[in-house]
């Protein structure tokens, strides 16, 4: 009976939850961590923990379809995990290889269109892996619905020292003028996978700390951040709700100060850059808290009045 209340308690604030959210993220980025606890706390080995573990993924899969999330990164090896013990990394490999498979084969992902793609250092991995890597791309690569990013040896430091590595090269052979990197010279030497940057990043298991992942892709710190305690196993929709939620506080938030600094740089300047900032304050003026919204009604209306200067 008490199983039963708890139950209904939980849909009820997960429908609640659904209704608060008026928008959602683009791409979500996973760190799933707590498989291992929790298959100690059952008294089970870590491969039984991976395996629940990929339970979840399955069911965030569903999740992200149901609520119109477009992509979906998963960081399911890193290149830490090399240095496991080497029954753990090839029990792991084992799941991996499987789950390849398995996802590749689903009519859930046909049926949703999920393109399936691997990122990271994925030579490295046992040929095995790399096989299951190709068939599941290879029979996904026509999908355009919802993009799942795998990332399998993957590290954010080695990225972007690949990438740096790239650019020196090419600098060096005179392909590459130094004055005309950018941004977008860097982001073509990426690992090829993520189409978007990261929207929110949510990682289970109760650490705080974003473990190098998709730090290009997290924009600097735009992209929001929610831990939770749940181990990835017993993460559940409603804790993916919640996640939302934070997103959503966070692009409120990131508005309302840009409003406010388009706000700061029309009252305080009159040069060539006005244009831009009032551009900016008409794109974000509704972020703005009413009191706010109304006094700079009332400054654009005294504006209009003044004389014109002779």
């Amino acid at each position: 009976m008490l199983a039963w209340v708890r139950q209904q308690a939980l849909s009820g604030y997960e429908r609640l939850l659904r209704w608060e959210l008026s928008g959602m993220p683009d791409h979500v980025a996973v760190i799933q961590d707590g498989n291992r606890r929790y298959a100690r706390n059952k008294g089970e080995g870590a491969t039984e923990g991976h395996r629940a573990g990929a339970e979840t993924t399955e069911a965030m899969l569903n999740w992200c379809d149901e609520l119109g999330v477009q992509e979906l990164t998963l960081y399911t090896f890193s290149t830490e995990n090399f240095d496991r013990p080497v029954n753990q990394r090839e029990a792991l490999f084992d799941l991996i290889e499987e789950k390849l498979y398995e996802f590749a084969d689903a009519d859930r992902v046909h049926e949703g269109e999920v393109r399936i793609r691997a990122i990271g250092e994925t030579q490295d991995l046992p040929g095995r892996v790399r096989t299951a890597i190709q068939y599941a791309e290879g029979r996904t690569r026509d999908y355009d619905e919802l993009q799942l990013n795998i990332a399998l040896a993957y590290g954010g430091r080695a990225e972007l020292l690949g990438a740096a590595r790239d650019v020196a090269r090419d600098v060096v052979y005179g392909d590459l003028d130094p004055d005309e990197i950018d941004a977008e010279t860097v982001e073509e030497r990426l690992y090829e996978g993520p189409s978007r940057d990261v929207d929110l990043i949510l990682r289970t298991g109760g650490a705080e700390r974003t473990s190098n992942f998709l730090p290009w892709h997290a924009n600097g710190n735009e992209a929001a951040v929610f831990f939770c305690t749940p181990y990835w196993p017993e993460f559940r929709k409603v804790d993916f709700l919640r996640a939302i939620r934070t997103y959503e506080s966070r692009e409120e938030s990131w508005r309302t100060a840009r409003a406010r600094r388009a706000l700061a740089l029309v009252r305080a300047m009159g040069s060539a850059e006005l244009d831009e900032a009032r551009s900016i304050l008409g794109r974000f003026r509704d972020a703005l808290p009413s009191s706010e919204r109304e006094r700079l009604d009332e400054e654009e209306f005294e504006a209009e009045l003044e004389p014109a200067a002779d």
